[in-house]
């Protein structure tokens, strides 16, 4: 979007009220997809404003002149929209903005068809997603880790400046915000031990993450993306949860890296964000040209760019206690979204639309920038470290080094620039305990 386009969109009278710092202005045009009664319950796909969802199943029925086949946007999720080419996203959300900002328009007229109060709304999982897979990109997490099991000098590992590290994750265990968390049992080796047991997990995680929807044409098995194409790849972002069982992962990660330490479950917030919506809130900084470290030639671009995404994670308890643990900033990822679909293709790995690429845990250098428990309950505030040495203490006197039974995480995520403003939502979990196994 120009700069002039956003000076318009912020200027104009939109047809509903914009409550203050709302997450759904007319620069985010997000895309989900709902249900509401009134729809029968039926999935339909959707965009938000102020506080309302904008059902554009109905929307089409109405308004006929798109230039691709509005059959895709009559779809109950989001994947064969995202099939289409980028500037098929970029017309929808043209074409909503111009209609929010005109009294005349069908949608204006027909906004008693067409709009839905949020808070009557139920929001589902946006895409069906065929492929997960969890990078490991933000530098002082990696850098945290590394000294925390490791040391200062071999906190990062040989190929980490050189490539996205990542693994592939378990799409049927990726749920919506708001969906509980069971907490997973699994085999534990006890400190002292010298033979696993089987138990319910006692370190549980929360990973503040964000998330990108590929989204085009796939690509052929063999046929790799290049750094050129990949942004026209990317649909949107969505902020992610990747919880952790810490105890578990311990032990079974070597040789082959996480697997039931992590696949139980992955949260997701369910609007996407697209990325021209963010395209106002680019971030000079790359954070190669910082580490003095070059990539390949197959992952280098002069369009390279983060995003100032200010993001936030807070527990709340059973009893209602409510606290934020900690702030963070997409900035702090090293690799970018086109850098990790580039690498993630470059061995000719086909793509589909609607595989979900997770950040990995996002945290900034401070104390008060970590984006998981691990990290905040491991190093003190004069930064001594050592792991789950240093409870975190909430306002009414109880400590956490791990996430409980009845703590719910909620993460949200914003951008700002001047009075321009968009935001992502909220991405929650309630954590239940593990499920019994019923008797036959």
């Amino acid at each position: 979007m120009a700069d002039s386009e956003s000076i318009s969109l912020r200027s104009s009278n939109c047809i509903v009220e914009i409550p203050e710092r709302c997450p759904w202005t007319l620069i985010n045009i997000p895309f989900g997809v709902f249900t509401h009664e009134r729809n029968m319950d039926e999935p339909h796909i959707a965009t938000a404003i102020g506080s309302f969802v904008v059902d554009l199943n109905r929307f089409v029925g109405h308004f006929s002149s798109f230039s691709f086949d509005t059959q895709t946007l009559k779809q109950p999720t989001l994947n064969d929209f995202m099939q289409l080419d980028r500037t098929c996203w970029q017309e929808v959300r043209r074409v909503i903005q111009q209609q929010l900002t005109d009294s005349s328009s069908v949608l204006a007229a027909q906004k008693s068809d067409i709009m839905f109060p949020m808070d009557e709304c139920t929001m589902l999982m946006p895409a069906r997603i065929g492929d997960y897979t969890d990078f490991y990109s933000s530098i002082w997490h990696a850098t945290n880790v590394g000294k925390l099991f490791r040391s200062e000098e071999e906190a990062l590992k040989p190929n980490w400046l050189h490539m996205p590290v990542g693994y592939h994750g378990r799409a049927s265990s990726v749920v919506v915000s708001g969906t509980n968390i069971n907490r997973p049992m699994g085999q534990l080796m006890p400190k002292g031990a010298t033979a696993p047991i089987w138990g319910s997990c006692n370190l549980l995680d929360f990973e503040v993450e964000v998330a990108a929807f590929y989204g085009g044409k796939p690509n052929d098995m063999g046929r790799r993306i290049t750094i050129e194409e990949a942004p026209d790849h990317v649909f949107g972002v969505v902020l992610m949860n990747d919880w952790s069982a810490r105890d578990i992962q311990k032990w079974e990660y070597v040789p082959l890296g996480p697997f039931n330490g992590k696949n139980f479950a992955t949260t997701i917030s369910p609007w996407i964000v697209t990325m021209d919506a963010l395209e106002l809130f680019k971030c000079d900084m790359i954070p190669q040209n910082q580490q003095g470290k070059v990539p390949l030639p197959y992952l280098q671009s002069d369009a390279l760019t983060s995003y100032d995404v200010n993001l936030g994670v807070s527990l709340t308890t059973a009893k209602g206690t409510s606290e934020q643990l900690g702030k963070t900033n997409t900035c702090n990822l090293y690799w970018t979204f086109t850098q990790q679909l580039t690498h993630h293709s470059s061995s000719g790995c086909p793509m589909k639309p609607g595989d979900l690429l997770g950040s990995g845990t996002i945290s900034g250098r401070n104390h008060g920038e970590y984006g998981s428990m691990l990290e905040l309950c491991s190093y003190s505030d004069s930064g001594e470290k050592k792991a789950w040495s240093f409870p975190y203490t909430l306002s009414d006197g109880d400590s956490r080094t791990s996430i409980q039974d009845g703590d719910t995480i909620t993460m949200t995520g914003f951008c700002q620039k001047g009075d321009l403003f968009l935001g992502f939502g909220e991405c929650t979990g309630l954590v239940l305990p593990p499920r019994l196994i019923a008797k036959q």
